[in-house]
């Protein structure tokens, strides 16, 4: 089992806390084929063939982490030694509340051998395992202000932010390079963690 990386802050990105990193530079980011997808208020979870483990391999036992053990069973049997799925687990309520799911888990990467496969092979994968891609806000190159744009377009009373990252593969050793993200400001809204909160169901769309 392996802890997913961490992803730096963009450095425009405001909700920044004292522990967090921030990237130096966006060379890595300045590519022709650039991904950004919405940042979603979950768990950080990954799915591997012996079953799932919330960002920490070591986390303790919650109760919004049954369903995700439940789904991730029948994922699991698929699933080689060398590869991960990372996705981030919406079935508690975090800062934001959800209303109209698709799933309670929203995949954003397939990481087979230490490497972050290209978004393309990674959708195509998730499709064969019945896993929902978090959603896509916008690829194609980069540009001067586009960070900026997408900020200022997003509505701050339900989303999280945008993660950005280069479309094709990259070492997951170097995602400071190839990865951001952007979140909002004073995104933690409670004085009270949400592990040590009522859990609070977040709502699928109708089906």
């Amino acid at each position: 089992m392996m802890k997913y990386g961490r992803t730096f802050h963009l450095p425009t990105s405001p909700g920044t806390t004292s522990d967090d990193k921030i990237m130096t530079s966006l060379n890595g980011l300045m590519v022709d084929d650039l991904l950004v997808t919405e940042k979603m208020d979950g768990e950080n979870t990954t799915i591997h063939c012996s079953g799932t483990h919330a960002r920490s391999p070591d986390s303790r036992y919650h109760p919004s982490r049954n369903w995700i053990k439940r789904f991730a069973a029948n994922i699991s049997p698929f699933l080689a030694e060398n590869e991960r799925i990372v996705g981030e687990n919406l079935f508690a309520r975090h800062s934001i509340a959800y209303d109209a799911l698709p799933s309670y888990f929203l995949g954003f990467a397939w990481v087979v051998d230490g490497e972050v496969r290209p978004w393309d092979l990674t959708l195509s994968r998730f499709k064969s395992l019945g896993i929902t891609p978090v959603p896509t806000l916008y690829r194609g190159p980069f540009k001067n202000g586009l960070f900026e744009d997408l900020a200022s377009e997003l509505d701050t009373s339900k989303h999280e932010g945008f993660v950005v990252r280069v479309a094709g593969a990259y070492c997951e050793a170097d995602m400071q390079t190839y990865m951001g993200k952007y979140v909002r400001k004073g995104h933690v809204q409670s004085d009270k963690h949400w592990m040590h909160a009522d859990l609070i169901r977040n709502s699928l769309a109708p089906r």
